[in-house]
């Protein structure tokens, strides 16, 4: 397995500084964010400087109920093959839910959401790495994500669902201690028998970020400082073998370069102290990873636990994202908690793509597009969705201001047409929604 080094996540917000940072090996960037005939001027330098660039893709949702959509496939091949990256990751997760599978409205996260540690999610989650490898033209690697809350019923623990699945796959892995601490806090999960439970050989690479506590929930915000207990957990693992790459994560509320590179002084030092306990207690490096050629999967078998996981995933998402009723066996509080997350989240990434939004709205825009975000679910990406909340604000006459109401619509008419669509009743899709899960 090549050898990748130090890395940050290059980000263009700190593209210059990343530049200039001694010791990076490697970097990592938002494959979304990039076109790939319009590449960043940053990253043909560290290319040309002979920096490794993998593309790490946000949006495939491989632990969804879909076959992954073969345009997002298409799109991180070409990535993959104008950055020259020796690999690609994406995340063992879900984004959307809803269509023909269930029969109801497409619904759209904006979030990497968990997938329950079922045989069911495992069989679907195999099925749909299998055609991922299949389409892209190097190695793929997967990453465990964080959760705010827990699937009811789930029937491995964590290390146990990513052993078989690569066992089953041949997928590398892509581990992010940030996340086992997540889950430590809030699932109660033991990030060392994660550790211990781990095929160590299948793992391509380590993500090291921040976050923040609020109220007894750890959030990954990948906003904060790197705190003690996730160096101590890469410490754990580089006590147990040597990664062979270490990345840190940064996306908000960007530091002074001198601020990012005492983090990546920290984790060299968190490494060499699990190099050094490795030593003493005189163990080797594991085996190489083995060529495992994925077995043929029959489409027609999988196809149950397909609709069964559409149903629950659907149901879970319909619940963060349109207020439906909670599904059974869930904690309230916790799905609360991960609803309030994903609005705010669509609120920040809206603000992003659009920034002109906040300008106009001013103060009112935050609580605007939260009340907005309670009744119109997310379907069909943040672009859309800026669209939508600024059409959904002038039909419903939502803006008092008319200076600011003239603004907000010359914006709209630039970007989508000549006048905004009606606005739906907020509560139709809920309520719809409510009449096909009532009928399952």
């Amino acid at each position: 397995m090549e050898r990748l080094g130090t890395g940050i996540g290059w980000r263009p917000e700190i593209a210059d500084a990343v530049e200039r940072m001694p010791g990076i090996d490697w970097v990592e960037v938002v494959a979304e964010n990039v076109c790939p005939g319009h590449l960043p001027d940053s990253l043909l330098r560290l290319r040309e400087r002979g920096v490794t660039v993998v593309p790490h893709g946000v949006s495939l949702g491989l632990g969804g109920a879909d076959r992954p959509d073969e345009g997002r496939l298409t799109a991180l091949a070409e990535r993959a093959a104008a950055l020259g990256s020796p690999l690609v990751t994406e995340h063992i997760a879900f984004v959307r839910a809803g269509g023909p599978l269930t029969a109801s409205r497409h619904l759209e996260a904006g979030h990497l959401l968990p997938v329950p540690r079922t045989r069911d999610a495992l069989d679907v989650l195999c099925e749909n790495v299998r055609i991922a490898q299949q389409a892209l033209p190097v190695p793929l690697a997967v990453e465990n994500i964080a959760a705010l809350l827990a699937w009811p019923g789930e029937e491995m623990t964590e290390g146990q669902f990513l052993y078989d699945l690569a066992d089953r796959t041949g997928v590398r892995l892509l581990i992010d201690v940030a996340n086992l601490h997540t889950n430590h806090v809030n699932r109660g999960e033991d990030p060392a028998k994660t550790l211990a439970e781990l095929p160590l050989e299948a793992i391509a690479y380590v993500h090291v970020a921040g976050g923040v506590e609020r109220d007894g929930v750890w959030h990954d915000s990948h906003a904060h400082p790197v705190p003690e207990p996730v160096l101590g957990i890469l410490t754990d693992l580089a006590s147990r073998f040597s990664p062979p790459g270490v990345l840190l994560e940064r996306d908000e509320n960007f530091p002074e370069p001198a601020v990012l590179e005492g983090e990546l002084d920290a984790i060299r030092t968190a490494l060499d102290k699990g190099a050094a306990r490795r030593e003493a207690a005189g163990a080797g490096a594991p085996a190489g990873p083995e060529a495992v050629v994925a077995a043929p999967c029959d489409p027609a078998a999988v196809e149950p636990a397909r609709q069964r996981l559409a149903l629950a995933q659907t149901a879970l998402l319909s619940a963060l994202a349109c207020g439906t009723p909670v599904p059974e066996g869930f904690d309230r509080v916790r799905v609360g908690v991960q609803a309030r997350a994903l609005a705010a989240k669509r609120a920040d990434v809206v603000a992003k793509v659009a920034p002109e939004l906040p300008v106009l709205l001013g103060r009112d825009y935050r609580a605007a597009f939260l009340a907005y975000a309670q009744a119109h679910p997310m379907n069909g990406g943040y672009r859309r969705d800026a669209l939508d909340f600024a059409g959904h604000l002038l039909t419903a006459g939502r803006i008092e201001d008319a200076r600011v109401r003239r603004d907000v619509r010359e914006w709209w008419r630039e970007r989508a047409g000549s006048r905004p669509r009606s606005a739906r009743p907020v509560l139709r899709f809920a309520q719809a929604t409510r009449r096909v899960l009532a009928r399952r």
